[in-house]
């Protein structure tokens, strides 16, 4: 399963970024993607929307596992690639490449996703949390603290939910070179909701 969850969030990231903040971008001049109760999807034109199987748009729905980028771009109209010109942490995930994206992972990716915009509207009700398609996680800022929930990445290849204040803080609660982190499976929603309070009250 661990296989799965890796190989198919590479893959959701690739579209993220290739598929719907790049088109997004170079349409709309935004790269920022929200989270809806099945997926993600973008804020600005083209209207597009991910869930565990398919990309929706107004041409239809198109199954994402065993697509690429490039022919699921051609599907929903648009101009396959990541942002220009932005970042340079790209997901190196080749246009043509063949996805495999494992439905009972990628829901399992979305639902940590889904968990964690629910979880910073609770923390900071003003905010609105966004899927970020270079570092392909769900967060805010306030005060010089980025909180989000991050669904597996380099540092940790699992879900987890993250407090980086912009200066460095020490203490046995800062566990993480970025600040505090624990995987979300060991948070169910009160606990976590406590992780992200105390992570700002140890940041004021």
């Amino acid at each position: 399963m661990a296989a799965d969850l890796a190989t198919t969030r590479r893959c959701l990231h690739a579209i993220a970024e290739q598929v719907m903040a790049g088109p997004q971008h170079r349409r709309s001049n935004e790269i920022a993607l929200r989270i809806t109760n099945e997926g993600f999807a973008t804020v600005a034109e083209p209207g597009l929307e991910l869930t565990a199987t398919v990309l929706v748009s107004t041409a239809g729905e198109f199954a994402l596992d065993g697509a690429s980028c490039a022919c699921l771009a051609a599907a929903v109209g648009v101009d396959v690639g990541a942002p220009r010109d932005l970042y340079h942490d790209l997901t190196g995930v080749p246009a043509d490449e063949i996805l495999t994206v494992t439905p009972s992972a990628a829901r399992e990716l979305l639902e940590a996703l889904r968990r964690g915009d629910a979880a910073l509207r609770r923390l900071e009700p003003t905010q609105t949390p966004i899927l970020w398609p270079e570092h392909f996680d769900v967060g805010i800022t306030a005060d010089e603290v980025n909180y989000g929930v991050s669904p597996g990445d380099g540092y940790l290849d699992e879900p987890y939910v993250y407090v980086g204040p912009w200066k460095p803080r020490v203490g046995e609660f800062w566990n993480a070179p970025f600040g505090a982190a624990r995987p979300l499976r060991e948070l169910p929603d009160d606990a976590l909701d406590d992780f992200l309070a105390h992570g700002r009250e140890l940041t004021r």
